[in-house]
């Protein structure tokens, strides 16, 4: 497996930052750690010429997610998660609500967002896991972000693939 650039303790080193909601009033996810400036976004010219033209501020973001985590601080917005996801667990945060990215904290998505790979508003937007709840953890999602590795399947990690397999 991949070395991925997410802690596999991530989730255990602390409580959650906030969480973005999904209007069904029942489901969330998470988001983790105060984020950081070394991630790849921070060095990405397309990512840091979108910031500027917007004349937003570039923050580190943290992780978002649990089971699906997406680092939002390495996330450069090529979408490959997008493309290969069977159910659709990622959208573009931006195409459905076009607000900075640190606003994401605490706010509520219909999830109603684009989906495919090339329809991201610009390269500030992010893969927000906003239906976490239907991942099948079939991991595509992280084999495919290789180059960014802002992925992490964090039930695989945590060693409970047994566990998994007896659900599905």
């Amino acid at each position: 497996m991949v070395d991925l650039q997410i802690p596999e303790d991530f989730c255990q080193q602390g409580d959650p930052k906030g969480k973005t909601s999904h209007s069904d009033g029942e489901n969330f996810h998470y988001i983790w750690g105060d984020g950081r400036t070394d991630g790849a976004a921070f060095s990405n010219d397309d990512v840091k010429a979108a910031y500027e033209e917007r004349g937003e501020e570039q923050v580190p973001l943290g992780i978002h997610g649990t089971t699906v985590a997406v680092d939002w601080d390495s996330c450069v917005a090529a979408g490959s998660c997008m493309s290969v996801c069977p159910v659709q667990t990622f959208q573009w945060f931006r195409t459905e609500q076009d607000i900075p990215a640190a606003d994401c904290m605490d706010a509520t998505f219909e999830g109603t967002g684009l989906t495919e790979q090339d329809e991201r508003l610009d390269y500030t937007d992010k893969s927000q896991p906003i239906r976490e709840h239907d991942c099948t953890i079939c991991m595509a999602c992280q084999e495919i972000c290789l180059k960014e590795q802002s992925l992490s399947n964090q039930l695989i990690k945590n060693g409970t693939r047994k566990q998994l397999e007896h659900m599905l």
